[in-house]
């Protein structure tokens, strides 16, 4: 949080277009976020789900980046760590258990793919595949149909930075600009790829690519909801009014190990993961709001209990669910023969 005063900072939110409950939402998403993180994290060290991709640390660029979007018309395209966005557009806890548990239920893949693989044709969510940054040409494909079928949408696509060097950041972002598409998208730089820290992946800005391909790109605090929401809001009403692509870098740190198989003390000290808790997101818009007279510990109190039974029922609900059946295995990967012929 900024040292601004107090007359500031009440007003921050509502100066970007907030009200008051649209930013306590934002709070409520980004703790629902962690309390999930936190509640998978136990689960597999018990031996209940085989295995999580962890987002600590990501919730608030995620969060503000879906209030910036039109969560009922726009595309998204998140990547393995997005539980916070996914769940600020309509995805529930206990959809994201039933992934967890790898149940028939769920509705990203009916429990056939890992974690962390998104899909919900509901709320438009493109379902992602493991190799990293594949969902960037789709997402400018999204952004292509939009264009040629002159609907008002947008694409948003997600990746890390570790993957921004992959020739699928680089095709998509070329065939954006040249066509000028409606999409948006946004690295998010948790400053490690699996083991590797940003000076030994990177050598200059991600976001000053953007002018290799004659669009904008920006840098933005990460931990910061709001200043990604506000990015976020403005590359989106560039989009739809013809202008193109934006780039957007939001900087942030991994807080957790990249996934419950990596020990990540093996190549980064206690002391470095210890020093960045200290710009937690998180917490960051927990004192905004409090600075704000908006929230107090109490109520935020009651919030986190809220949210522990919430995580609860969904863990329960996913335990308790069946598993698919064999025979389930080939269901949505061919098309119906009688609509398949036509």
């Amino acid at each position: 949080m900024s040292s601004q005063g107090t007359a500031d900072a009440v007003h921050r939110h509502q100066q970007l277009g907030l009200t008051d409950g649209e930013v306590l939402d934002m709070y409520k998403y980004m703790l629902l976020a962690r309390k999930f993180d936190e509640r998978c994290l136990l689960l597999q060290r018990a031996g209940k789900i085989n295995f999580h991709v962890s987002g600590v640390g990501q919730e608030a660029a995620q969060v503000g980046a879906a209030f910036g979007l039109d969560r009922d018309h726009d595309y998204f395209l998140p990547y393995y760590r997005d539980y916070g966005f996914v769940m600020a557009v309509g995805m529930t806890p206990r959809e994201l258990m039933l992934s967890a548990f790898a149940k028939a239920e769920d509705p990203n893949s009916g429990g056939r793919q890992m974690p962390g693989h998104f899909g919900h044709k509901k709320l438009r969510i493109v379902t992602g595949s493991s190799p990293v940054t594949t969902q960037v040409p789709h997402a400018v494909g999204f952004a292509l149909a939009a264009k040629m079928q002159k609907k008002e949408f947008v694409s948003f696509v997600t990746f890390g930075e570790g993957s921004s060097n992959q020739g699928d950041f680089h095709e998509g972002a070329n065939f954006a600009g040249v066509h000028k598409l409606p999409v948006i998208i946004m690295c998010e730089n948790n400053q490690y790829a699996i083991s590797v820290p940003i000076h030994k992946q990177l050598s200059g800005k991600i976001s000053d690519r953007a002018l290799g391909y004659g669009f904008p790109g920006l840098r933005v605090d990460g931990n910061d909801a709001l200043e990604v929401y506000a990015a976020v809001k403005e590359a989106r009403q560039r989009a739809i009014t013809g202008e193109g692509p934006t780039l957007i870098e939001a900087m942030m740190y991994r807080l957790s190990p990249h996934s419950t198989s990596d020990n990540d003390l093996a190549y980064r000290t206690k002391e470095e993961v210890e020093e960045n808790w200290k710009k937690d997101g998180v917490l960051r818009m927990k004192n905004y709001l409090i600075e704000c007279g908006i929230w107090d510990e109490a109520r935020d109190a009651d919030l986190a209990s809220q949210l522990a039974l919430e995580m609860k029922e969904a863990t329960e609900y996913a335990d308790n669910a069946p598993y698919p059946k064999p025979e389930d295995t080939l269901t949505h990967v061919y098309a119906d023969s009688e609509e398949g012929g036509r």
